[in-house]
């Protein structure tokens, strides 16, 4: 299970304080993401990682939709993007948005970190935990979480695509 908490953040300033509590930078990835249209609480979409020439197909369930902190995840490595997208398309799913990000990863222990500047929304912070203890895994995110200065009043509980589609319907 992948237990994740999305907090909305200063970008830079959140890279100094997870590089300042000893967090191990992984890898920076540009990632383009293209959800379909499928009803809640499940999740599809292909990532591209373009500076790692990499792409994946990710089917997500939500388990605790509201707070969207629990997933079920079922993900793949895919050789060809743009011909997955495709292949989906024609099985009659539709393109839904395109999120697109600049993010960093860090670990710490268990806690990974993804730092994010996603286009057109600003910096978020996804702290992640896979563990099947869905209790225990929140209250490390949460430790973390303190030591960074964040709290509740910093949680982002909505999804990417959802932010995306409200700022598309601000600007009709």
């Amino acid at each position: 299970m992948e237990i994740e908490v999305k907090f909305r953040v200063d970008f830079e300033r959140m890279r100094r304080r997870i590089e300042s509590i000893g967090a191990s930078f992984l890898r920076e990835e540009t990632q383009e993401d293209v959800y379909f249209s499928v009803s809640l609480p499940e999740l599809l979409r292909v990532r591209r990682i373009s500076n790692l020439g990499r792409a994946f197909l990710t089917y997500k369930r939500i388990v605790d939709p509201g707070r969207n902190e629990e997933f079920d995840e079922l993900e793949v490595e895919v050789s060809d993007f743009d011909t997955t997208v495709e292949i989906l398309k024609r099985l009659g799913y539709e393109e839904d948005v395109v999120v697109r990000k600049r993010r960093l990863v860090y670990r710490l222990g268990d806690v990974t970190f993804e730092l994010s500047e996603v286009e057109g929304l600003g910096g978020f912070l996804d702290i992640e935990v896979i563990s099947d203890d869905v209790e225990g895994a929140k209250r490390m995110i949460w430790e973390v979480a303190e030591k960074l200065g964040l709290t509740e009043n910093d949680v982002e509980p909505r999804l990417y695509q959802e932010l995306i589609r409200e700022k598309m319907k601000g600007r009709a």
